[in-house]
């Protein structure tokens, strides 16, 4: 474990609201055998450079080697720059192992490239995956699909209103409506809001940016759209997928499938129900937790569509090429997947369905996908 080294970098600790960030470090603190300290500044007023420098200082009186862990360090003002000089000062000494905690990962990003490059790891802390909730909740893959990876919220599933309650208030809202304003300039947050629940009413679909900005109550422009969706894929909220071409020009121009990374943003939104019992929009979510599962692999993630064929996923490592249809009923309808071999006869297939699935996510590396 890195913290029982001698540390030389800041650990640096990101992802998603509510998977258990700082639960999980509290938990290690508490069986953590030196001197620590543990601030947050979510939970003081008049957080600031002062205050900041006063915990680090705390830390330090209490010996060399202590742990001092900040969390949701972005609400400081000018954190990063703070820090620099406050790790400078006692690198030399190791004085402290210092561990930054943070949800909003856009504003952490800035304030690592800005000031704390080459001193500093990180550590990306995902949505829950379908086997953790398996085995804490008891979870089938079916609710996993219908329900997403927020531990927090599994008291709540039997109660889908309370559930829909929980998703919007303590995740959906937060992120969108503080983190999200906090970290850039949103000149229009209802705009923003707008997008982000239009955004949730298309997954795993393709959808160009102009017709995203038609469906939109509030005047608008396609770059603003695609700025939004931008800062909605660095808070772990969604990624956007380009058309997979052997032209990197055609690549930034076609329009973008929308994957959100927790199928619980999706439900959460949703107006009525869940959906279970509607084979299209359940197939919508399966496909979603097929591509989270991708993007956690080294590598492009894509998607690729020639008149009426299309591939769900194509994955690019650089040296592989890897074509992977989402079906979550019978194999059927493979012909997008040959017309792309037919472009492209290196490409290798694979086909996720609802006897593979759970085998698939709990693949660690691209080489074991060809044996599913």
């Amino acid at each position: 474990m890195r913290l029982r080294q001698e540390l030389t970098l800041i650990q640096v600790v990101v992802g998603p609201r509510q998977v258990g960030k700082t639960l999980g470090m509290k938990q290690l603190l508490a069986e953590w055998q030196g001197t620590s300290l543990f601030v947050s500044a979510d939970e003081s007023s008049g957080v600031d450079e002062a205050w900041l420098r006063f915990q680090w200082e705390r830390a330090k009186s209490r010996g060399k080697g202590t742990l001092l862990v900040v969390d949701e360090i972005q609400k400081i003002q000018d954190w990063s720059r703070v820090i620099k000089v406050l790790f400078d000062q006692d690198r030399m000494t190791h004085a402290l192992k210092v561990v930054l905690l943070g949800s909003a990962s856009l504003k952490i990003q800035k304030g690592l490239s800005e000031s704390l490059m080459g001193r500093y790891e990180t550590t990306y802390v995902p949505h829950w995956t379908f086997g953790e909730c398996n085995d804490c909740f008891g979870w089938s893959f079916r609710e996993y699909v219908l329900y997403g990876g927020y531990p927090g919220s599994a008291a709540l599933v039997r109660d889908p209103s309370r559930w829909k309650a929980f998703i919007r208030d303590a995740i959906i809202h937060p992120v969108i409506t503080q983190d999200l304003l906090e970290i850039a300039a949103v000149y229009k947050p209802a705009l923003f809001r707008q997008c982000f629940e239009l955004a949730m009413s298309f997954p795993a679909q393709e959808i160009s940016l102009q017709k995203l900005l038609g469906q939109l109550q509030e005047n608008g422009n396609v770059s603003t759209v695609k700025h939004y969706l931008e800062l909605f894929e660095g808070a772990f909220l969604l990624q956007t997928l380009q058309k997979y071409s052997g032209s990197t020009i055609t690549k930034r121009s076609s329009s973008p499938k929308l994957l959100p990374l927790n199928t619980a943003l999706v439900q959460g939104l949703r107006g009525t129900g869940l959906g279970e019992d509607e084979p299209d929009w359940y197939g919508r979510l399966f496909e979603c937790v097929v591509g989270t599962k991708l993007t956690t692999f080294d590598g492009t993630l894509y998607y690729w569509r020639e008149g009426p064929y299309e591939v769900d996923f194509v994955l690019d490592t650089g040296d592989r090429l890897i074509a992977v249809e989402a079906k979550s009923s019978r194999r059927s309808h493979l012909k997008g997947l040959m017309k792309f071999c037919s472009y492209y006869p290196a490409a290798e297939v694979v086909v996720i369905d609802s006897q593979n699935v759970e085998a698939f996510l709990v693949v660690e590396e691209v080489s074991q996908l060809k044996y599913l």
